[in-house]
């Protein structure tokens, strides 16, 4: 089996693919990436086959999307990610990922939801497609109740198909044969039942490039709780003033726990001896070295952390993290803070509530339970195989 993974420049939509795609060649099934060539290099394993599609034209590229992006929140954050992300990604990619089917000759395609172009030249050419969903906000009825925002993103898809001469009357975020949810229902608290082919698979997680960097490992602190901050990759430099109220809150926990904080070290300043600062740490190899982890809530460090039965305090910035922070907070693995108003001491409060609460514990655990029932990257190739 021949499959082609169609991915958008981003690090928390192309990691649980090189999950699936290492267990599918480890079962003797080819793979390849299409997506934009000035991103995916650095975020697929070495020796990855890559047929490019989608990269920008102008000199500032996907880096300067993600700078007018990290300063948006709520409707305005949508409209730009539609308006000028993914509808401009879909028309960018489409020659490319064209290209890319008639060169690879792929038995099947795995598109991610943010990649609409792998849908479209999927039911052009009649070919099986699989949606890759990397993040649980879609399967929550997100505009449930705010109607006209999904009224108005029902347009832009209708106008994006129409405008690539596709025929309407289908979403292609979603595929009829297969769709991978890298998540399970006890982290959706879904209170109603998924269509057969919704495949809720947990996290599929693997090494990284980046795994590999130097990790300063001696300066852990054994005597002390350890927590990771992050804000993940394209949020990190707009977090001045929630570094500064975290590491304020955490002054009133330095006896006892040490922050590991991975951070712009000019974004973030002097630090005490008792934090720990990074430009970048290797995320999953760390994680079985921590006690809780404060995060952004992008849906793929969420999963980690919890995978490695580890509570969180999650601070929404905008897109799907409102509703990825709500369902830790439902699930009782975790405690939900302000972004742009949090204060030093509901930070303290509530880093003290997951360290001390063994409540929190107890659901970061159940959580991490069904993850391995759901069998991950196992259960995905298990689900394509049966595909074809």
């Amino acid at each position: 089996m021949k499959v082609l993974f169609v991915v958008p420049p981003l690090a928390g939509h192309i990691n649980p693919t090189v999950a699936v795609a290492a267990e599918l060649a480890a079962r003797g099934h080819r793979v390849a990436w299409t997506g934009p060539a000035e991103v995916l290099p650095r975020l697929l394993p070495a020796g990855a086959e890559l047929l490019p599609s989608g990269d920008r034209a102008d000199s500032a590229g996907y880096g300067s999307l993600h700078a007018h992006w990290r300063d948006l929140r709520g409707v305005a954050a949508l409209r730009f990610l539609w308006e000028e992300a993914l509808v401009p990604l879909a028309h960018a990619m489409l020659p490319g990922v064209e290209a890319a089917v008639d060169t690879y000759e792929p038995d099947v395609l795995v598109v991610d939801q943010q990649a609409l172009a792998g849908a479209v030249i999927a039911q052009r050419r009649g070919l099986p497609w699989v949606t890759s969903a990397t993040t649980s906000a879609e399967f929550t009825r997100p505009f449930a109740g705010f109607p006209r925002v999904g009224e108005w993103v029902a347009q832009k898809i209708a106008g994006l198909l129409a405008d690539c001469g596709a025929p309407g009357g289908w979403d292609p975020r979603f595929s009829d044969r297969l769709v991978l949810v890298f998540s399970t229902l006890e982290l959706v608290g879904a209170d109603e039942s998924s269509p057969g082919h919704y495949a809720f698979v947990g996290p599929a997680l693997s090494p990284r490039p980046s795994d590999g960097s130097a990790f300063p490992w001696q300066r852990l602190d054994p005597a002390r709780r350890r927590v990771l901050v992050s804000l993940g990759t394209l949020n990190r430099e707009a977090g001045g003033r929630f570094y500064a109220q975290t590491l304020r809150a955490a002054e009133r926990l330095a006896d006892r726990v040490q922050l590991i904080l991975a951070a712009p070290a000019d974004v973030v300043g002097e630090v005490p001896d008792h934090v720990l600062l990074l430009e970048h740490v290797p995320q999953l190899p760390l994680l079985p070295h921590l006690d809780a982890v404060v995060s952004h809530g992008g849906h793929n460090t969420v999963c980690e952390a919890l995978a490695h039965g580890l509570p969180l305090v999650v601070a929404p910035i905008r897109d799907d993290q409102p509703i990825v922070a709500q369902q830790v907070a439902a699930a009782g693995a975790g405690i939900r803070v302000r972004f742009g108003r949090a204060r030093s001491d509901e930070l303290h409060d509530a880093l003290a509530a997951v360290l001390d609460d063994p409540a929190h514990r107890r659901a970061a655990r159940r959580i991490q339970a069904s993850f391995a029932a759901a069998g991950g990257a196992a259960a995905a190739a298990d689900r394509l195989e049966k595909l074809i």
